[in-house]
């Protein structure tokens, strides 16, 4: 895939105001000028964030009425049922709520719905749980704020429903008897971009400061919420941030037991970061939902079940998922109407738990707005997955007509339709996404957040730029250019098509690296001077740490 290189303009009289203040290298005070922070008082916070810098989550619209809902059940022993998604920000949700009431209520339960069966959201199978368990009270977590029909069907049952999702709300909501989501109208609270276990931790805060608990029964959980927040692509900005960072914290020193379980499957030889909650225990965790049933996930969280079995399920996850996307990829090759801007692929054979990850495969190779589609029970179901900057949720909304159900973000969401609406659907939804996308949308883009020299590169520029981090969506770990690099005569190809570096500038400062898969790029090197981007990371062999760079493009220099 060819990337087009992209610089994003900066005051550079912020920037010599910053570095007058903070005194590092000019570089890191442009990267936190393009982070919004331009002053002294402003990067303490940024780089100083703390637990007690939290928002109330009395700020948060139905927090009173949840609140107080869940101390009647308490008062009167009622049963409580955690309803939470199949995927991970849901089962961490669960997990989260299930074991901090745990501590001081035992009359509680969960249920995670059947991805195959059931489908996304709340379910009448398991209202009908509920009611066969006596619950008087369903939480639901990371679902519910599209679910009119199944929460009329709960009240008719005589259960009350507390809603707490992150999702963007329809134009009617459900008749709940509370729903706690920032993004709904009139809500003031002041971070609108929480994960699904984001809003069930706020739940439990809320829950802890009326009931006069101390936070540090709440805060023990944080591990679960970190691998919500990293696992479910919300901006790692204001309160995620915190919370992420502090979270990591706690699963790096004291992790709760099914967190540890995992973990010590794992065995990783470094501190955990965001980057590997999202490919090492996201994967594991959201493996049971995919691939059998995800009340497997939250039975390993809890502590109830061997962590073995997720890994299990997480390679039979692999070898679908690399089978499936040989299998899509095929199908567009072969496909006769190749003048659209999206990518729409149906398989009825196809499993329904990684069609997403496919999905986000495919646009690596194919850099269009995705859809892939299975058949389930009857109809087809499957997931959208967009490109940088794209917002596909728009264009789906305006096809609600051919779905049976859809939902979800921007850039990822969850779809039903009827099977004789599939040809109807492509065409339409294709048509929509050519209304709003731009051409430039559609070029795969790497931002380049500043350029550095060799000589810039130290142990000390290292240490501050790792306070930047947790890094994840609108705080990425950030991206350098360095121009007019050659090799030393020492780079070479190495495993599969990984392209071993080692470079050096003009002055002779040298930098080792990795480019993976970019075994082709030798020749560039061979030929002469080279500009590269790449990200900063510490690499330990040997009980020796040093510094390299992991490239993400490789051009020859003009």
């Amino acid at each position: 895939m060819i990337y087009h290189w992209t610089y994003e303009n900066v005051d550079q009289t912020s920037i010599d105001q910053l570095y007058k203040e903070l005194k590092v290298n000019r570089v890191l005070c442009e990267l936190l000028v393009k982070r919004g922070i331009k002053s002294f008082e402003e990067a303490k916070t940024y780089f100083r964030g703390s637990l007690t810098k939290l928002h109330s989550p009395f700020s948060m619209m139905g927090m009173d009425t949840a609140i107080e809902r869940i101390n009647e059940a308490v008062k009167n022993k009622e049963k409580i049922l955690f309803y939470g998604d199949y995927d991970v920000d849901g089962t961490t949700a669960v997990s989260l709520c299930y074991l901090f009431f745990r501590q001081f209520y035992e009359h509680i339960d969960y249920y995670i719905p059947d991805r195959h069966s059931e489908g996304y959201g709340i379910s009448e199978q398991g209202i009908d749980y509920a009611t066969e368990k006596h619950c008087a009270l369903m939480i639901a977590l990371d679902c519910g704020i599209k679910a009119i029909g199944p929460i009329n069907y709960a009240n008719e049952k005589g259960i009350d429903v507390i809603v707490c999702d992150h999702h963007t709300p329809g134009e009617q909501l459900p008749p709940a008897l509370a729903i706690l989501n920032p993004k709904q109208n009139n809500c003031k609270y002041p971070y609108k971009e929480l994960s699904g276990c984001g809003i069930g931790f706020k739940l439990c805060e809320g829950y802890a400061e009326k009931n006069f608990i101390k936070k540090e029964k709440l805060y023990s959980f944080l591990d679960l919420l970190c691998i919500s927040i990293a696992s479910d692509i919300v901006p790692l900005t204001g309160e995620n941030r915190i919370l992420a960072k502090f979270g990591l914290l706690q699963l790096n020193t004291k992790p709760s037991p099914g967190v540890a379980a995992m973990i010590s499957l794992i065995q990783l030889e470094k501190a955990y970061t965001i980057s590997d909650v999202v490919f090492k225990l996201g994967p594991r965790i959201n493996a049971a939902g995919r691939m059998a049933h995800a009340k497997a996930a939250v039975e390993v969280l809890i502590g109830q079940t061997d962590s073995a079995v997720l890994q299990v399920k997480n390679e039979e996850r692999q070898s679908l998922d690399q089978s499936i996307t040989a299998s899509a990829l095929e199908q567009l090759e072969l496909d006769e109407n190749k003048d659209t801007v999206t990518n729409v692929v149906f398989n009825p054979s196809w499993h329904k738990g990684v069609v997403g990850i496919v999905a986000s495969r495919i646009i690596e190779h194919i850099y269009k707005p995705t859809i892939v589609l299975c058949e389930s029970n009857g109809e087809l179901t499957g997931s959208a997955r967009s490109v940088k900057g794209f917002n596909v949720y728009e264009p789906l909304k305006a096809c609600e007509e051919l779905m049976s159900k859809f939902g979800g973000h921007a850039f990822a969401a969850g779809l039903s339709l009827p099977k004789e609406n599939l040809e109807a659907f492509k065409q339409k939804f294709d048509d929509e996404v050519r209304k709003r996308i731009l051409p430039d949308d559609l070029i795969p883009k790497i931002a380049i957040d500043a350029q550095l020299k060799l000589s810039d590169v130290s142990d000390s520029f290292y240490h501050i730029l790792q306070q930047f981090a947790p890094f994840g969506p609108e705080n990425m770990r950030p991206i350098f250019e360095t121009k007019r690099l050659a090799d030393t005569g020492y780079s070479k190809i190495v495993g599969d098509n990984h392209l071993k570096l080692s470079l050096r500038d003009t002055e002779g400062n040298r930098i080792n690296g990795i480019a993976f898969r970019m075994g082709d790029k030798l020749s560039l090197l061979q030929r002469g001077a080279i500009d590269i981007c790449y990200v900063l990371e510490e690499n330990l062999w040997n009980g020796k740490t040093s510094l390299e760079i992991i490239a993400k493009d490789i051009k020859a220099s003009e």
